[in-house]
């Protein structure tokens, strides 16, 4: 039986890839750089490939900050500064408060019967700030993000770090329901709990990361727990 489930933040219940979109398209604008939809896409690309490599531990937080956009400058052959850009990146990224069609729905019917714990590799106050926009705090009985707990998902530590502030906890009556493969499902696997990989968007299976269950949309989340 469930009775606790950890909820991933971005592109599981939050459109992160709407708020990084419309994000790094004012961030451009503003540095006077057109913020076309392949400039756009290539970005996406490289900031995923970043926090990537912030999951195996080959870069720090700050890092990622910083290379995703030393890396597309160099690409485009512009001279900006990426300190400055991620200021103005963040500023709007904070501004991302979409929910994906389903989260809410998700959230009202799991709350109340389950104890729900969101789990995020975000930077503490853009979350604070999109999580709030979105109106869904209320749904949690607790909230991590990796920049305040001091490690990231996968990492057991961060899990651990979890799991120690959830009262009675039990990893078997524990399931994680995230979009990524290498953070939330590998991370799960790793804590000793089970894993739901949302796969909303048809991204492709991994032999070497396999999860528990597999969801293509938000709704068949409720029917699945009531089988475990």
């Amino acid at each position: 039986m469930i009775t606790t489930i950890l909820l991933d933040a971005d592109d599981t219940l939050l459109d992160f890839r709407r708020a990084e979109s419309e994000a790094i398209g004012a961030a451009l604008t503003y540095l006077g750089v057109e913020p076309t939809p392949a400039i756009a896409a290539r970005y996406s690309a490289i900031n995923q490939s970043q926090w990537e490599r912030l999951e195996r531990r080959e870069i720090t937080r700050e890092q990622v900050l910083q290379n995703r956009f030393d890396i597309l400058f160099a690409e485009l052959g512009v001279e900006q500064d990426s300190s400055r850009t991620q200021k103005v990146y963040e500023s709007h990224l904070r501004r991302g408060g979409f929910l994906l069609p389903g989260a809410l729905e998700l959230l009202e019917t799991l709350h109340g019967r389950y104890r729900l714990y969101l789990v995020s590799n975000g930077s503490g106050e853009i979350q604070d700030s999109r999580l709030e926009i979105a109106g869904i705090c209320r749904y949690f009985d607790g909230i991590f993000i990796s920049q305040r707990m001091g490690a990231d998902k996968p990492s057991p530590a961060f899990f651990e770090l979890c799991f120690s502030a959830i009262p009675d906890f039990r990893r078997e009556e524990t399931i994680i329901l995230g979009d990524s493969l290498t953070s939330d499902i590998l991370g799960g696997k790793n804590a000793g709990i089970r894993t739901c990989w949302f796969n909303g968007r048809g991204k492709p299976a991994r032999e070497d990361i396999i999860p528990d269950h597999t969801i293509e949309a938000l709704e068949e989340f409720p029917a699945l727990l009531k089988r475990l």
